[in-house]
């Protein structure tokens, strides 16, 4: 080796020896340099296209020329309130709340069984049993479920051969929550919803349960308390972060989806068909960005709410 190749090799021995120094000295400068490209693109990537979605919601659609102009204006937003886009909305918010609070009082018993009794193979049976649809194409669920809630079904063979065909008549024939047959139904569309977010209100329910030691339940049930005052005070308030962990996923999943509305249930837009349709077939993208803020500032302040709740300790 060269004299010169020699002076080379120890200049650059002796800058890696510094800027190792450096790290080590300042580990503030070395966490900065690991989080810099994740930074970046969460700024740039996320964040920007959010802020650009934002601005897009202010554009002017030109209803005539079905085009887009940068002229800012609030008529979007006002277009909200509009009684049919007010609909949508409603509509679209009481369907995710009531598929959190069905998901809640279905998912509790099971995380309950699968954090207290379950031991050994049976817990591991339990989470593939969570789980396994979870495996399985959207898609194929979603078609799978227009089958099963139709008149030639298996879920109306079933009823049937219980006598309850009656009953079944009575729901479909109410207002807001039947149909011809389920497969056309607010209720069908609801069991599906159910159905399909189900293991994300389970899974964290069952992390929350796990963490509550059991010296508690037995140290109040050894000063008297019923099962019920036992479960109302001790359990239920420290499971419940897992609880409302459990419905972020529930809640935000059902208000953005737009397969479920155009696959099952009566006609009507929710709100994720809704923007679907604004930008895919009518190119009112504007309007369709409105749209899109909507979810995006309820879901914000129920995270907000959720963190108050303690929720992300049970993530």
């Amino acid at each position: 080796m060269s004299a010169t190749a020699m002076a080379n090799a120890a200049v650059l021995t002796g800058l890696t020896r510094r800027l190792a120094n450096l790290l080590y000295r300042r580990p503030n400068v070395y966490l900065l340099m690991l989080l810099i490209p994740p930074l970046l693109w969460f700024g740039v990537v996320y964040l920007g296209s959010l802020f650009a979605l934002l601005g897009q919601s202010f554009y002017t659609f030109d209803d005539f020329s079905m085009t887009v102009s940068h002229d800012l204006t609030l008529a979007n937003y006002q277009a909200l309130l509009v009684a049919a886009n007010g609909d949508v909305l409603l509509r679209t918010i009481t369907m995710a709340v009531m598929v959190t609070l069905a998901a809640s009082l279905i998912g509790f018993p099971i995380a309950y069984y699968m954090a207290r009794y379950c031991r050994g193979w049976e817990k591991g049976l339990f989470y593939v049993a969570v789980m396994l649809p979870m495996w399985a194409s959207y898609i194929v669920k979603v078609y799978a479920w227009t089958v099963i809630l139709s008149k030639e079904g298996v879920l109306f063979w079933i009823i049937q051969h219980l006598g309850l065909t009656g009953v079944m008549d009575s729901l479909l024939a109410t207002p807001g929550l039947g149909g011809n047959t389920l497969a056309t139904s607010h209720l069908g569309r609801f069991l599906v919803f159910t159905y399909i977010w189900l293991p994300f209100m389970i899974l964290p329910i069952q992390a929350a349960l796990e963490r509550v030691p059991p010296s508690l339940l037995q140290a109040s049930a050894d000063l008297g308390a019923r099962p019920i005052q036992t479960f109302r005070t001790v359990l239920l308030p420290l499971a419940f972060p897992g609880v409302v962990a459990g419905s972020i996923f529930t809640f935000s999943l059902t208000l953005g989806d737009y397969i479920i509305p155009q696959l099952v249930g009566p006609s009507g837009l929710f709100l994720g068909s809704m923007v679907y349709t604004m930008q895919g077939s009518i190119g009112n993208i504007p309007l369709a960005a409105a749209f899109t803020v909507v979810p995006i500032v309820l879901i914000g302040l129920y995270l907000m709410l959720a963190k108050r709740l303690g929720a992300f300790d049970a993530l």
